[in-house]
């Protein structure tokens, strides 16, 4: 009887061994190529963007997640095993200046002759394109803002005093609002000290500058605020919180906050990596972000209807519109303007 138990033990361990090996089968023999990206929409991502290249390329995608600054980080200090980094340009540029991205062999990335032409190099045609283009804009409640915003100066009105919230300028797009105050200054171009002289003009009407999207959201929400500065792709969440809000392409134009792609130097997996890149700008992969209001497309192959266009930065026209920031001098001012920030405006 003990032998036949042993037996029966043995075929067991045997039988779940089997299984065990049948479940890891799956990825033997496969590639990986470690994405780092936000993790947002991760479910949508795995199913119909990273599944069919997985599927096409017999390659298993592995995601590294978190903000812009934690994932570089992680990548400067050594702690990351990345092959391809999504970064906004704001941060992308901080990974080139510190030589942290290998160059790219654009003739490897063909589809990069389909997205506009702001999104092809905006860091320098050696480093990566931008995969999606949002428009950094206003958002306001009609009902409770004394004036119609159609205008970046209309938010210096005195009729906007303690109404409006700005971001800071440790947020992506707070050095957009350092050249925005150049601009309404009346500065053909960038005038650092008519900026902050402007600036200082605004504060009065500020409730409180926001570090997060989420601030902002709930001060809007709750009624503390009437306007401010924001990117068009969060508008949404304003708008299911207050459903008579606005989002407002200023007069004088937007500004585009570009998330680009690069390639992490030292990777053994570059041409894979190029190859994801591309697969990325094509038109099949663009057009299921855009429809799923998951990114705005740069690829001008994919045509949307205006309420699968709505609430994304979407045509020729309003692309060629936005403004754009040389990223290389903004990382090289950016101490100096932190410093005259809290200097000067913080009270």
């Amino acid at each position: 009887m003990k032998k036949i138990i042993q037996a029966v033990a043995a075929s067991s361990l045997l039988l779940l061994a089997a299984c065990g090996s049948n479940e890891g089968s799956e990825s033997e023999g496969k590639e990986k190529l470690v994405v780092s990206t936000w993790g947002f929409n991760e479910d949508f991502f795995r199913k119909e963007i990273y599944k069919p290249f997985e599927e096409e390329n017999n390659v298993e995608i592995v995601l590294d997640t978190g903000n812009n600054a934690d994932r570089l980080n992680k990548i400067k200090q050594g702690n990351s095993d990345v092959d391809v980094i999504f970064l906004s340009d704001y941060y992308a540029q901080q990974g080139i200046q510190d030589g942290l991205f290998d160059t790219i062999d654009r003739e490897n990335i063909p589809n990069v002759d389909k997205i506009y032409d702001v999104a092809k190099a905006p860091l320098g045609e050696e480093y990566g394109p931008a995969y999606t283009i949002a428009q950094f804009g206003i958002a306001y409640n009609p009902d409770e803002s004394p004036i119609e915003i159609t205008s970046w100066k209309d938010l210096w009105s005195a009729d906007m005093k303690g109404k409006i919230t700005i971001p800071s300028i440790t947020s992506t797009t707070g050095p957009m609002m350092v050249d925005i105050a150049s601009m309404v200054k009346g500065e053909e171009t960038f005038n650092e000290d008519a900026a902050f002289t402007s600036l200082k003009e605004i504060m009065p009407s500020v409730v409180k500058e926001y570090g997060q999207t989420s601030e902002y959201v709930n001060m809007f929400a709750q009624g503390e605020i009437a306007a401010g500065p924001i990117m068009e792709m969060y508008f949404a969440d304003l708008k299911e919180a207050v459903p008579n809000a606005e989002f407002v392409t200023p007069a004088e134009g937007g500004y585009a906050v570009m998330n680009t792609m690069n390639v992490v130097k030292g990777t053994d997996q570059k041409d894979l990596s190029e190859k994801f890149i591309n697969y990325i700008l094509g038109k099949e992969a663009q057009e299921k972000s855009a429809k799923n209001k998951v990114d705005s497309p740069v690829n001008v192959d994919v045509q949307l209807s205006d309420e699968e266009a709505e609430g994304l930065t979407y045509g020729e026209d309003l692309i060629n519109s936005l403004h754009t920031m040389d990223m290389k001098f903004v990382n090289d001012n950016l101490k100096g303007w932190i410093d005259r920030w809290n200097r000067e405006l913080i009270q």
